[in-house]
């Protein structure tokens, strides 16, 4: 085995380059909050959607059913999801146990969701 050779006081260490700090990026600025832009214009949750869904049609929904007329009626599609109507279920429950009375939805029965203000003009 060969033995490493060590530097000499003449050789000096190679000075390693600091590397440019990296600041955040300019965050924009924040929209308005989704009460305040019509509908048209721009896009709805899938809560918002089937709480618009369910005061329009004035009858409990299923979520599978809530999400085909959400669709029917161009309000929200799925971002290519594999089991929309879970989601809208998990995030309907969660809304009517966090809420309580506050909450847009009313649970009717297995699996189906009314909506708490009745149906909408």
């Amino acid at each position: 085995m060969t033995a490493k050779k060590k530097r000499t006081s003449s050789d000096p260490a190679p000075v390693a380059k600091k590397k440019a700090a990296k600041l955040p990026a300019p965050r924009a600025p924040k929209s308005p909050p989704a009460a305040a832009v019509p509908a048209a214009t721009s896009k709805l949750s899938a809560l918002d959607a089937a709480a618009l869904v369910l005061r329009q049609s004035g009858q409990p929904m299923s979520c599978p059913e809530l999400i085909a007329q959400m669709a029917a009626r161009c309000y929200w599609t799925s971002p290519k999801g594999k089991t929309p109507a879970s989601t809208l279920y998990a995030a309907m429950a969660r809304e009517v146990k966090v809420k309580g009375a506050a909450s847009r939805f009313v649970k009717t029965g297995p699996g189906r969701f009314a909506a708490r203000d009745g149906v909408d003009a």
